[in-house]
């Protein structure tokens, strides 16, 4: 798990050096594609096995989780690292919350310790000095419920469908639909929000560029991969406190890539949304 927290961060870390020559978009498109082929590989070689029979639910899950993906990257190229990151984590707080409104799941009082500490944090870290949320901050906590919602229809999906049919329905999702967006670009104007989504596509420059796309395809493969089996073969609560290194992480590769140390607003936001993590955990 620490070592899927790493290349998560270092994941990261390549998508903000992308985007000086890229727009989110793009660098979701080419993430998604190298995905997609991989998967397809895959299971041309193992067929999945389990019955299916949700196929509404399979492209609603790719749906989710390519927007949570495409809200994802932008707060990286827009916000510190370690902050995009750490909003992104607010997803198990979103997933308690979904549980308890739509699958009427207790919740504890260590629950709701953790929902207030943790959306507490979230205050500290995108308006400590204003009173107005900015808007890359914002689409960092949307991709956090987005993400949530993603992860709670793999609860429904997890029977029917091989877990590489899960990944290959937002893969898919996530190359199809930027392609739609690119061909869109120039016959609709979007809100000034989300200008993001309609940028003009361009070919990598150079193989740096190439390059670095591949190195992001391969980490963000290898950081699943040893992510599940972190889960296959450890306790879940353990390595899902593991996996809240990926914070310390970004922020080191956040600075090297010239973003500023958090203030002591954003210090104890982080610390917050992490302690919360933990006490669902308990929870």
């Amino acid at each position: 798990m620490l070592g899927s927290a790493l290349l998560s961060a270092f994941n990261g870390a390549i998508a903000k050096t992308l985007s000086t020559e890229m727009s989110a978009l793009e660098i979701v498109f080419w993430r998604n594609l190298a995905g997609m082929t991989m998967i397809l590989l895959a299971l041309r070689h193992t067929p999945a096995s389990l019955p299916g029979g949700a196929p509404a639910l399979l492209l609603l899950r790719g749906i989710l989780g390519f927007s949570a993906m495409i809200l994802f990257f932008y707060t990286i190229t827009t916000i510190p690292l370690g902050e995009a990151i750490t909003l992104n984590k607010t997803s198990p707080l979103f997933v308690t919350l979904l549980a308890f409104f739509l699958m009427k799941e207790r919740i504890g009082s260590w629950g709701f310790l953790a929902l207030f500490l943790g959306f507490l944090g979230v205050i500290l870290i995108t308006k400590p000095g204003g009173v107005s949320m900015s808007g890359p901050h914002l689409m960092g906590l949307l991709g956090g419920f987005l993400a949530a919602c993603a992860y709670a229809t793999i609860k429904r999906l997890r029977h029917r469908y091989d877990a590489r049919m899960i990944v290959l329905s937002f893969t898919a999702v996530g190359t199809v639909v930027p392609l739609l967006l690119f061909a869109s670009t120039g016959h609709w104007t979007p809100p000034e929000a989300l200008d993001f989504l309609v940028p003009d596509f361009r070919w990598p420059r150079d193989s740096k560029s190439w390059e670095l796309l591949m190195l992001l395809a391969l980490t963000a493969t290898l950081s699943q991969w040893l992510l599940t089996k972190a889960y296959t073969r450890g306790r879940a609560g353990i390595v899902g406190v593991v996996s809240y290194g990926n914070i310390p992480f970004a922020i080191g590769f956040g600075v090297a890539l010239g973003d500023p140390l958090p203030d002591l607003s954003g210090w104890t936001g982080i610390a917050l949304i992490v302690g919360a993590g933990l006490l669902l955990k308990k929870e």
